[in-house]
């Protein structure tokens, strides 16, 4: 690596290429994910052979697929002449120094990505019920939801859209043992004539169209779980009369004489921050307070990469009735993995189907991966979480990414001494 701080080409500067260490590198596979921490000089053999420091289980990996190995701008990864390769991006290469936080490369079907830095590792905790994901990220998550789910206490789930917050609901329940019902309910798609009848029912007669009795949300979740998706949609007059019942653990339907009293453990989720919402006014402080008594935050798929080759292969495996069994080659994963996903699971799993259904081969290459924005950014406006995946795809050159991105190069460089401040 160059000693002086000019720019080299397809290369960082000096101020940028410095990050001493030491870095966690995280392995994953169909098999799971594991972690290892390296420190500045030191040097590691991936491969599936017995005299590897890291050991993989991927057919696909060779005995000695490839050498990591620490030094101060960075870390380098090289081809030990493998028969497989390594894949930046879709591209193969034969040495490449890694640079940016989450920055991903790819060995058969298994990921390695690096964080700089070491990471406190929670504890080892079984994942949870219908979720995928043995990363750190992951585990985190499973850690939480198994502390808090045999209490009575409301939970709030935070997280983009398609990072599984209505799976995580339905763990929270599965775990906390509760005899009654599972009742999810999307609260910001409720209409707010109809709100009161889907939370609280209503009696016969109590408005026209009612022509019998109804159970509301509440009662029919009595002794189980209420999962509220989207609850910073609900409409402000409805936020007074969900803080009462919160309160008060009592329901009064529509035209009934006397409330009831419910036993209803409270699961809301919401993909918008909703500290954000109480600021601007439009969500109740002491409703949020109320719902948010253990808030869990469900990580993006971009933060948690080493997932996707479990993810992949339950997805495509999913979909073996109707498209037939696929397998993604390397070059494929490596697509897969620099990718942003805005839409998180969700979005891989319609990239993968439709990669699936348009395409007679076994084999998905990378041709056959159609991305809903393409690398170079071209659709969308990029933000400061974009900057590590294209600074990899264009080398660590940094002037080329920041063309890319449409921004300034001094804008760039602040993106990247800041990489997590917009996550």
């Amino acid at each position: 690596m160059p000693s002086d701080t000019r720019e080299p080409s397809g290369g960082l500067g000096q101020r940028y290429q410095r990050r001493p260490g030491p870095w966690t590198i995280e392995v994953g596979s169909v098999h799971g994910v594991c972690s290892r921490v390296l420190l500045v000089g030191e040097s590691l053999v991936v491969g599936s052979g017995h005299n590897a420091g890291l050991r993989v289980a991927d057919p696909a990996v060779g005995d000695q697929h490839c050498l990591l190995k620490v030094r101060p701008g960075g870390l380098t990864v090289e081809d030990l002449g493998s028969g497989g390769g390594v894949f930046l991006g879709p591209a193969r290469v034969a040495q490449a120094t890694l640079v940016s936080v989450g920055a991903s490369f790819v060995i058969g079907a298994t990921t390695v990505t690096i964080r700089p830095g070491v990471e406190e590792e929670p504890s080892r905790t079984a994942a949870l019920p219908g979720m995928v994901g043995g990363s750190t990220a992951m585990r985190r998550v499973a850690y939480e939801v198994r502390r808090h789910a045999a209490t009575r206490a409301p939970i709030l789930l935070q997280g983009e859209s398609g990072t599984g917050k209505d799976l995580v609901a339905q763990a929270l329940h599965t775990l906390s043992r509760r005899p009654g019902a599972y009742v999810p309910l999307n609260a910001g798609a409720m209409p707010e004539p109809l709100a009161d009848a889907e939370l609280f029912g209503h009696r016969r007669g109590a408005f026209t169209g009612a022509v019998a009795n109804r159970s509301g949300a509440f009662e029919l979740a009595h002794q189980g779980t209420l999962f509220l998706d989207e609850i910073a949609e609900i409409p402000a007059s409805v936020q007074v009369r969900l803080l009462r019942v919160v309160e008060d653990g009592q329901v009064r339907a529509l035209g009934a004489s006397k409330p009831i009293r419910v036993d209803t453990r409270i699961v809301s989720a919401s993909w918008a921050p909703l500290a954000d919402r109480v600021a601007d006014g439009s969500f109740r402080a002491d409703l949020y307070h109320r719902l948010s008594t253990a808030v869990v935050r469900l990580p993006p798929l971009r933060q948690r990469r080493s997932d996707i080759p479990e993810l992949c292969e339950v997805l495509l495996r999913r979909m073996d009735s109707d498209v037939g069994v696929k397998r993604l080659a390397p070059g494929a994963l490596a697509r897969l993995v620099t990718h942003s996903w805005p839409g998180n699971v969700r979005e891989l799993n319609g990239v993968l189907y439709r990669a699936a259904l348009l395409t007679d081969q076994a084999m998905l290459e990378p041709q056959h991966i159609e991305l809903a924005f393409p690398p170079d950014g071209k659709g969308r406006k990029l933000t400061r979480a974009d900057a590590p995946r294209l600074l990899e795809l264009h080398r660590g050159n940094v002037s080329a990414a920041a063309r890319a991105c449409g921004v300034a190069r001094s804008t760039f460089r602040s993106w990247l001494e800041k990489p997590h401040s917009q996550e």
